[in-house]
Formats: C-alpha cells, sequence, structure tokens
C-alpha cells in the first residue's frame, strides 16, 4: 500500500474517530508534533493518542520517505510515556541505493513539573530500539535525557528543548555524545487556524553540524482532531536541504 493511501485511510478514521471521543469527553488533544522540540505538558491522562504523519526529505542526490507516528498515553499531569517510530520508509542514497522497511522504535517516559497554567518545565527519558535493518537506521541503540521548559507569553506558546544522546554507532575519533538544542514558537491564527516556526541544531565532536529552519501551519476542525503540514530547510550542509510533511493527531480510546 503506497504512503499516500495509508495517510488517506487514517485521516478519514480520525475523522470518524474524534466524534466519539468528543461526545464523551471535551478535553482534545495535546499535538507533539510536527517540530522537534517536545512541550513540557502531558496529553490528558487516561486519553490514548495517535500522531500519524508522512515525511519526505532531499539532500544532495539521495531522498527519504516515511511515515512518522507516535502513541501518547499520560498516567497523570506529572508521568506519562511515549512509544514512537517510522512505521514504513524508503530511502535512496546519492549512489542510487535503495531500501524499505521499517524504521527504529523509540520509548520515552515523561515527566512533567507543573508550575502554574502557563508554566511547565518537562524531563524525558528515552530508549531507541535499532529495530530498523541497517541500510536505514543506525543498527545501534540510543538513549536520550531532554530536557524542557514551556512557557505561554501572550498569543505565543514556547518549547524549548536541551538534550544529550549517546549514541550505539559512531565513528572513530568522533564524540559518541550527541548535544541537541530545538525552540519552537506557536500562535493561534483564529478559533481553527494556527502556525509554528522552530529552529533546532545538533551537533558532536569529530563530525558536521545539523541545522534546521520549520515552517509549519496546523488546522483544527475541533478540540479532539489536529492536521498540519509544513516545512523545513536544512542550514548546514549535514542537514537534509529540503524536508516536507504533514500529518494528524487524534485520540484513539479513553482508557480510563
Amino acid at each position: 500500500m503506497s504512503t499516500v493511501k495509508l495517510l488517506a485511510m487514517l485521516a478519514l478514521a480520525a475523522l470518524a474517530t474524534p466524534s466519539q471521543a468528543q461526545a464523551q469527553d471535551e478535553g482534545g488533544v495535546s499535538p507533539y508534533r510536527p517540530s522537534v522540540s517536545s512541550p513540557a505538558q502531558l496529553p490528558r491522562p487516561g486519553q490514548l493518542e495517535l500522531e500519524l504523519g508522512g515525511l519526505s526529505q532531499r539532500g544532495d542526490g539521495a531522498r527519504r520517505n516515511s511515515i512518522p507516528y507516535t502513541l501518547k498515553l499520560a498516567f497523570s499531569e506529572q508521568w506519562g510515556i511515549l512509544l514512537g517510530g517510522e512505521a514504513q520508509v524508503s530511502s535512496r542514497d546519492a549512489a542510487g541505493q535503495r531500501a524499505y522497511g521499517l524504521g527504529d522504535t523509540a520509548l520515552v517516559l515523561k515527566r512533567a513539573f507543573l508550575v502554574d497554567d502557563a508554566t511547565a518545565f518537562g524531563l524525558e527519558l528515552g530508549a531507541k530500539a535499532a529495530t530498523a535493518k541497517s541500510s536505514i537506521g543506525s543498527g545501534e541503540n540510543d538513549y536520550t535525557l531532554n530536557g524542557i521548559f514551556s512557557k505561554d507569553a501572550a498569543v505565543v506558546h514556547m518549547d524549548l528543548n536541551l538534550n544529550l544522546t549517546a549514541l550505539g554507532d559512531h565513528e572513530a575519533g568522533a564524540g559518541r555524545v550527541q548535544n541537541g538544542e530545538s525552540a519552537s514558537f506557536s500562535t493561534a491564527l483564529d478559533d481553527k487556524w494556527g502556525a509554528t516556526a522552530e529552529l533546532a541544531r545538533t551537533q558532536r565532536r569529530g563530525e558536521g553540524h545539523t541545522a534546521q529552519l520549520l515552517l509549519a501551519t496546523f488546522y483544527s476542525p475541533s478540540k479532539s482532531l489536529v492536521f498540519d503540514a509544513g516545512l523545513a530547510r536544512g542550514l548546514s550542509p549535514a542537514s537534509p536541504r529540503w524536508s516536507l510533511f504533514g500529518g494528524v493527531v487524534f485520540p484513539l480510546a479513553r482508557l480510563w
């Protein structure tokens, strides 16, 4: 099944699903996508949410298409887990070598520290399992510690992330620990439309740093359904030159 057909089917499912969830609960969803930055806040406790999208990356003769997903479940306002990865990957490198298959899978334990309605800190401890074959992923497990600061200031919501990732696969002479930084800013344009801008970068000793600027728009026909679309431009030679994406966030079930 093609990526476009799969996303179309899931979008139709999303349109049907929120009507039931919304009848039970007007709490809405808490989108984390499409930015690199994660918010400190967790979804509504007991509500299982699905984030699903399509991502297409181009640069230096290589291309990569994937279907990223994230399942989110909060046990309380302070604790939750995330399970995510890529349901399908199709890539072609600059030499024309192609690869298809499942991507890597990440499990994240999240702790939120709520200061007030407008301010929160967060801490994420994540482990990436090498479920992809080596032609798609690194073939090794990675571990990440991510610190988050989220703030509502007037009409703008801000998420700042600082993280350290211990890479299982690293070249001789290069550092094993990768530093990541990102800052995301979003605002509502009206009662249904909004926009997001983000700067993100990574760096590691002995390797070129990555950097990108992301711009996206999102549309929410109801509290329980959010669509997004946008693009990212690489700002360094080590980054994909262009990335195009689109996706949807909706609740799968109320577990309690």
